[in-house]
């Protein structure tokens, strides 16, 4: 009788560490599903870059504001063959220079949109962002012919509301993963070194061809040449996003900006 119960406490012991085991599971689980919502497929998300292994990578160009970047940029890229790039053009830039958003457009590059007001939407109401997005939406669709379908959000600035918002409008939010840091003007040999370094397959590269970019049309044509040279193929965003499907990347709600 005694050894009967020996067995059975043994027994009960082993059936509560597991026990003890699955509860700390479902516990750990629970904690982490705010970042397991995060992967949800069913939740908007912003891209960062695409899970590939082929050597594809987009450069990206914002502009806001000027008029003496984007000729040279364009022309840059023309003479180094680069014919598929993504700009994304701020909607009041657009209205006030609609002859380089036709340059851009006759060239062949693709157009994504960079908003209304440069301001951050994360501050606004939903109604206000969806305002600053549709106004933007109208004025470049106006302007190309093309509803854009890109979005990125001035300064990179967005939380789940801008993403629900965004995603309401059939817009896809992109970001990047490498920043050159090209709007600081620290040096074309810097902006240089930062890309190629960080540059990887299915990278999106932030670059700008606003006035106050003053260095990265003489840094474009060398950053060109050695990822060439390393054997990448120059894409759109939308290209690249055909590449695979978007990668499960954390989303940030105060995303590090310009």
């Amino acid at each position: 009788m005694n050894s009967f119960y020996v067995f059975s406490g043994k027994k009960i012991k082993r059936y509560l560490i597991v026990l003890v085991a699955a509860i700390f599971a479902i516990g750990i689980i629970y904690l982490e599903s705010g970042n397991v919502s995060v992967f949800s497929e069913e939740a908007p998300s912003a891209v960062y870059s695409v899970p590939t292994e082929k050597k594809v990578i987009a450069l990206t160009f914002d502009i806001s504001w000027g008029d003496k970047r984007t000729e040279p940029i364009l022309k840059v890229l023309q003479e180094n063959k680069v014919q598929k790039a993504t700009f994304f053009l701020s909607s009041p830039w657009s209205k006030t220079h609609p002859e380089i958003v036709t340059a851009i457009k006759e060239a062949g590059y693709e157009i994504g949109s960079h908003g209304h007001r440069h301001e951050n939407y994360s501050s606004l109401t939903e109604d206000e962002i969806r305002k600053e997005i549709s106004t933007a939406h109208s004025i470049l669709t106006d302007l190309t012919g093309k509803e854009p379908k890109l979005l990125r959000l001035p300064n990179g600035d967005f939380d789940k509301r801008v993403l629900q918002v965004a995603n309401s409008l059939n817009y896809q939010v992109v970001q990047w993963d490498t920043d050159s840091l090209d709007w600081k003007n620290p040096g074309v040999q810097t902006i240089v070194d930062r890309v190629v370094s960080k540059a990887h397959p299915g990278d999106i590269v932030l670059l700008h061809a606003s006035d106050s970019s003053k260095q990265t049309h003489e840094a474009l044509p060398v950053i060109i040449d050695k990822l060439k040279n390393q054997g990448y193929e120059f894409v759109t965003v939308s290209e690249l996003l055909n590449h695979s499907s978007v990668e499960g990347k954390e989303v940030r709600d105060q995303a590090s900006g310009q």
